[in-house]
């Protein structure tokens, strides 16, 4: 299934950025691109011309069809971006973002 919500192109540009341990500002040099511009992009809050996406493509070292496609590899990206940042905390973050879950949880079986 191909994305066309910019807003979803601008997820999927985060978490492979984040993955590759780049910042905004080195994905935006190395595509030729304002940090602004770029910041904008991952909103998903900018349209941008095709030679745009295909130098971000270019800068992440991605082909379009990585970010064109919905597939199943999108969820564990995720989750392993989030086990990530949660290791990173510190005990007291660790136990809030704990208790937001277990609030979150608790409200999906209503």
């Amino acid at each position: 299934m191909l994305v066309f919500d910019f807003r979803t192109i601008g997820n999927k540009l985060l978490a492979i950025r984040k993955r590759k341990g780049m910042t905004q500002l080195e994905a935006a040099v190395a595509a030729g691109l304002s940090d602004r511009t770029y910041a904008d992009i991952e909103r998903g809050t900018v349209n941008m011309r095709i030679e745009t996406f295909l130098r971000i493509c270019q800068a992440l070292c991605i082909t379009p069809d990585e970010i064109l496609t919905a597939d199943e590899e999108t969820v564990p990206i995720r989750e392993e971006d989030i086990l990530s940042r949660l290791h990173s905390c510190s005990t007291w973050e660790r136990e809030t973002a704990y208790r937001l879950l277990d609030v979150y949880f608790k409200s999906l079986n209503k």
